[in-house]
């Protein structure tokens, strides 16, 4: 099994991770009004970003387990149609938690895709976030479901999927989402269009 090798995340300089983009849209009105809603009354950092992360996890449909006709790619368009595949949903949590100033980034794991084509493989899409109190910590929106449990509990890390053999981790945390990622969120609109079209590590 491959381990994951914090080390790397300690080079890392968390305020190049609070940018504004057109795919971490957090300027957006809707995305400012729910980001505060999620950090009212929060004390830390650590409690704002466990609010904002069970909200994503938990309120944003997985674009694969529910057949999602829907594309989404940026955080606005997340939040307006409520699904996104992985990707998409840590798209949307990283703008609700740089709207609140807390830095946040994309990692990704390649992993077996199983589930939706026998021997295939696809980058799955999480986060990092940069705690003051822990330092650099990963976590997954993409929504629970049966044998899937990833949970917010610093500083253990539980995220969806543990990389088993043939997986790995793709050690470095990236301060906007892949290229391949975004093409691939753009281009496949619908469940059918992405499912044998998933983001790859040929693709980077």
């Amino acid at each position: 099994m491959c381990k994951f090798h914090y080390n790397i995340f300690m080079k890392t300089n968390p305020n190049n991770f609070l940018k504004a983009s057109d795919i971490i849209d957090f300027n957006h009105p809707s995305i400012q009004v729910l980001a505060k809603r999620l950090s009212d009354n929060c004390n830390s950092d650590k409690a704002i970003a466990k609010n904002c992360f069970h909200y994503v996890r938990d309120e944003i449909k997985h674009a694969g387990d529910f057949k999602s006709q829907i594309g989404t790619c940026s955080a606005s368009e997340v939040l307006e149609h409520k699904t996104g595949w992985c990707y998409a949903k840590a798209h949307l949590l990283a703008a609700l938690l740089r709207a609140n100033s807390i830095p946040t980034g994309f990692c990704y794991q390649r992993l077996h895709c199983n589930e939706y084509e026998d021997g295939s493989f696809c980058l799955h899409g999480l986060n990092a976030i940069y705690l003051k109190e822990f330092g650099w910590y990963r976590v997954d929106p993409r929504g629970n479901k049966e044998g899937v449990n990833a949970q917010f509990n610093p500083p253990l890390e539980q995220l969806a999927f543990l990389v088993g053999e043939g997986e790995f981790d793709l050690e470095m945390i990236h301060q906007e989402p892949l290229n391949c990622v975004i093409t691939a969120l753009k281009t496949n609109d619908t469940y059918e269009k992405m499912v044998g079209n998933f983001p790859d590590i040929q693709n980077l």
